[in-house]
C-alpha cells in the first residue's frame, strides 16, 4: 500500500464518494493479497461487503430508474441442500473478491428458491438489489424493445455505486424468449443481439443474477455469457422433507393454537409424491395453518394430509396401512383412540 492510497481514501471519504472509496479500498486489499497478507486482504473485503460505508444510493443521488425496481431483502428462512449451498457460498466469495466474476444464472423448476436465494445473497452482502422490470422493456412497437434493452444497460452501467448493487433478471426468459412465437423474427433477433451486446459490455463491478425455468431452451450463446450456472434441481426427498420441517418450525409460532407434531408431519410429507418444492411447500404450510380450526390444534395437519396422493380420512384401515399410529389417527380424524382400536379390530 502506498501513501497515494491513503490520501485517496481520505479524499473520497471527505467527498462522500462511496464508489471511489470502495474502489480504492479494494485496490488496497489487492495489494495486501499480492504481498502475501491474505488474511488482511480477506478482512478488508469482508468489511467492505458487510458494511454500507455511506448513505444508500437513492439518498446520495436521488436517481430514479426507468427499467430497474428496488426490491426488499427476504427475511424468511431459505434452507438449501448442501450441494446448492456450497455453490451459493462460491458465488458470495466470487463477489467478495471482486475478481470480474459477476454474471450468474440460477436455473431450476419453479419454487426451488432461485429468486429468494438472490435476495438472500443481497442481504448477506448488504447490497441493494434491483429487479429488471420487463413490462417496461418489452414493447409491441417495431424496434422499441431493442432500444429499451440498450437503455437498460445504460442505466446499469451508470449506477453511481456499482459495488453496492445486484441486478436481478428474474425469469429472464420473459425477455430473451418473449418473441419465440412471433412472426417478426427480425425484431426478435434485433432484441437478442442488443441484449447479448449489453451483457458483453456490462460493468464488471455490477453483479447480475438471472433466473430461469427454461434453461434447456436457452441459446448457447446466451449461456456462455454467464460466468456460472447454478442448478437448483438438486433436492433429494430427504432434503425436501427436512426443509418442510424447517418451514413448519418457522411458521408454527405465528399460530398459537397449533401444536407441533413433527413425527406425524413427516409421515404426511412422505405421502406426497412428489414432495413439493420449497416454494410450494411454504405456501401449503402457511395456508394450512392460516385456515386451520383454532379449536383443533392438529387441524393444519388434516389440511396437509388432504394434499397427499390418496387421502381417505373416512377409512381407519386405510390410515393404518399408510403407517399412522392409533394416536395419529385420532389426531387426523377426531375419532377417539378407543374407537379407533375397536374399528381396527372389526368390532
Amino acid at each position: 500500500m502506498k501513501k497515494k492510497n491513503v490520501l485517496n481514501l481520505i479524499k473520497y471519504y471527505a467527498e462522500h464518494n462511496d464508489s471511489g472509496f470502495r474502489n480504492e479500498a479494494y485496490q488496497i486489499a489487492d495489494s495486501f493479497y499480492n504481498a502475501g497478507d491474505r488474511e488482511l486482504a480477506e478482512y478488508i473485503i469482508a468489511v467492505l461487503s458487510g458494511v454500507n460505508t455511506f448513505a444508500p444510493q437513492e439518498a446520495q443521488d436521488g436517481k430514479t430508474y426507468t427499467f430497474l425496481r428496488k426490491i426488499e431483502y427476504s427475511k424468511e428462512p431459505l434452507p438449501l441442500p448442501d450441494c446448492i449451498k456450497e455453490d451459493i457460498d462460491g458465488v458470495i466469495n466470487a463477489i467478495n473478491y471482486d475478481a470480474g466474476i459477476n454474471k450468474f444464472l440460477f436455473q431450476g423448476a419453479p419454487g426451488t428458491g432461485k429468486t429468494e436465494t438472490a435476495k438472500q445473497i443481497a442481504r448477506i452482502l448488504n447490497r441493494i438489489i434491483y429487479r429488471v422490470d420487463f413490462e417496461t422493456i418489452i414493447d409491441s412497437k417495431l424496434g422499441q424493445t431493442s432500444k429499451n434493452i440498450i437503455e437498460l444497460f445504460e442505466e446499469i452501467n451508470h449506477l453511481s455505486n456499482p459495488y453496492n448493487a445486484i441486478i436481478l433478471f428474474d425469469e429472464i426468459d420473459a425477455l430473451v424468449m418473449n418473441r419465440m412465437n412471433s412472426n417478426d423474427m427480425r425484431e426478435m433477433g434485433r432484441a437478442t443481439s442488443s441484449f447479448l451486446k449489453g451483457f458483453d459490455e456490462l460493468n464488471e463491478h455490477v453483479i447480475v443474477i438471472a433466473t430461469t425455468n427454461l434453461y434447456k431452451e436457452f441459446d448457447k450463446a446466451l449461456i456462455r455469457r454467464f460466468d456460472s450456472v447454478i442448478d437448483f434441481n438438486r433436492y433429494s426427498g430427504d432434503d425436501l422433507e427436512n426443509i418442510a420441517v424447517i418451514l413448519l418450525d418457522y411458521y408454527l409460532p405465528k399460530f398459537p393454537y397449533a401444536e407441533r407434531n413433527v413425527r406425524l408431519f413427516r409421515k404426511i410429507i412422505r405421502l406426497m409424491d412428489p414432495i413439493p418444492c420449497p416454494g410450494d411447500m411454504k405456501n401449503m404450510i402457511r395456508t394450512a395453518l392460516a385456515f386451520g380450526n383454532p379449536s383443533n390444534p392438529y387441524s393444519y395437519l388434516v389440511k396437509l394430509y388432504l394434499n397427499t396422493n390418496n387421502p381417505n380420512l373416512n377409512n381407519i384401515n386405510h390410515l393404518k396401512e399408510e403407517g399412522f399410529t392409533v394416536r395419529e389417527i385420532e389426531a387426523l380424524t377426531g375419532v377417539s383412540r378407543s374407537q379407533v382400536t375397536r374399528r381396527l379390530r372389526g368390532e
